[in-house]
């Protein structure tokens, strides 16, 4: 019996996790809601959006899914996962409570401090006048981190006294992302990396490594978005950062979640650092990282429904098995982002080596047969290839035949290994 699946949100990261599951011969239907115009090509796109959750489920229930997976974090922040089990349907994704990981920097630097998890030095202030004290008299750079969800965009690094103080006006005064608390952490240094990994309670297992690209221009330059870019493997990592990751970091953390009655099920994403005293944590993330899901899930071999079926009913965890190409993918998006930016430009896509290069659509629409810019990150084109030169060669060769007027990207995605 074919299994039907529906997969919620409508990004980059939704459309690798659909390209996943079309390649599941268990996977019979699948639907995307909200989707986009490249996801239309696997599923059947469904216009209701992430946060109608009563209608979510209703359909899910109305179309007989037999299982849901949530890309983004505002759903599982707003308790979708909650929602459907209370209705005996069968979702991925963590509760309410635990997606709290990503939704409160001050609960999850609170969990790290109690359980003694590596993660650089904080305190946190909803006051602007008393944040303003405190950081005014610290050290420089700081990081300032708005304590609740901002799409990738609520961390500032200032490095200046001037700086930091326009950014804790706009966080507390302001209230640019909303009403909230601040978190402001000692500014580490090292190189970043990615590691999601599949967790069911106390049973965690690690993905393959990814590293993102935050900041908008090329030389890590220019304001931080939710990622430029990203590749994987990540070789400037030795295995011993990455065992010492798993077993001080990420297990710990998914067993302080079960030990505080909150549970974690899901992809629990560690954005570490690899400091001169070794891997810490940056933050957490409750869902799988974007843009890092699309270079991560083409080299995993094993069957993705399997893996989500074995955290959403509790059952064993089939062995992860992967590929051991390579992969790298550069983000294209709207001129102007992560400020604001006009939508609606046409884009003509190149015709693509099959395997060798995919492009996922992240922020696109098609209006009568026109294939048009419809968001800040537009498309990520991701090449595979057995080096990781050979994989950005691919990308940036499709990437340089995109054809639309509104467009930029970073032509040094992976310079650190390169």
């Amino acid at each position: 019996m074919m299994k039907t699946v529906l997969v919620i949100g409508g990004g980059g990261r939704e459309h690798a996790i659909v390209d996943a599951l079309s390649r599941s011969p268990q996977v019979g239907k699948i639907y995307c809601a909200p989707g986009n115009a490249g996801i239309a090509e696997l599923a059947e796109c469904v216009p209701l959006k992430e946060l109608q959750i009563a209608e979510l489920k209703e359909f899910a229930i109305a179309h007989e899914v037999d299982l849901t997976v949530v890309g983004p974090e505002v759903p599982l922040s707003a308790g979708i996962a909650d929602e459907f089990r209370a209705a005996g349907l069968r979702i991925f994704g963590p509760s309410a409570a635990a997606a709290r990981i990503e939704a409160s920097k001050d609960f999850a630097k609170a969990l790290m401090a109690r359980h003694n998890i590596p993660t650089a030095a904080y305190r946190t202030f909803s006051d602007f006048d008393a944040a303003w004290e405190y950081v005014r008299k610290g050290k420089f750079p700081v990081v300032l981190k708005y304590d609740g969800l901002a799409a990738g965009k609520g961390v500032v690094i200032p490095e200046t006294p001037a700086e930091a103080e326009q950014a804790l006006k706009d966080m507390l005064l302001d209230e640019c992302f909303g009403k909230g608390k601040v978190v402001v952490e000692e500014f580490l240094t090292g190189p970043e990396f990615s590691f999601m990994c599949f967790v069911d309670g106390l049973v965690v297992t690690p993905m393959v490594l990814s590293q993102d690209h935050k900041r908008a221009f090329e030389g890590d330059k220019g304001p931080n978005t939710g990622g430029m870019g990203a590749y994987s493997p990540v070789p400037i990592i030795p295995q011993e950062d990455i065992d010492f990751a798993l077993e001080h970091i990420l297990k710990p953390v998914a067993a302080a979640m079960v030990a505080e009655g909150c549970p974690f099920q899901g992809v629990l994403y560690g954005g570490l650092m690899k400091t001169a005293d070794g891997p810490k944590v940056i933050e957490f993330n409750c869902r799988f990282g974007d843009p890092e899901t699309e270079v991560v899930l083409p080299r995993l071999l094993t069957d993705i429904y399997d893996v989500f079926s074995a955290v959403a009913d509790g059952t064993p965890m089939p062995e992860l098995s992967w590929s051991p190409e390579v992969t790298m993918g550069f983000v294209m998006a709207s001129k102007g982002y992560p400020g604001s930016y006009q939508k609606g430009f046409p884009i003509s896509l190149p015709g693509v080596a099959a395997g060798a290069v995919r492009v996922y659509h992240m922020g696109t629409k098609c209006e009568e047969g026109v294939l048009k810019t419809a968001g800040g990150r537009v498309l990520m084109v991701v090449g595979t290839g057995k080096t990781l030169q050979e994989a950005h060669d691919l990308a940036l060769e499709t990437v340089r035949n995109v054809q639309c007027d509104n467009l930029f990207y970073r032509s040094d995605i992976g310079w650190r290994v390169l």
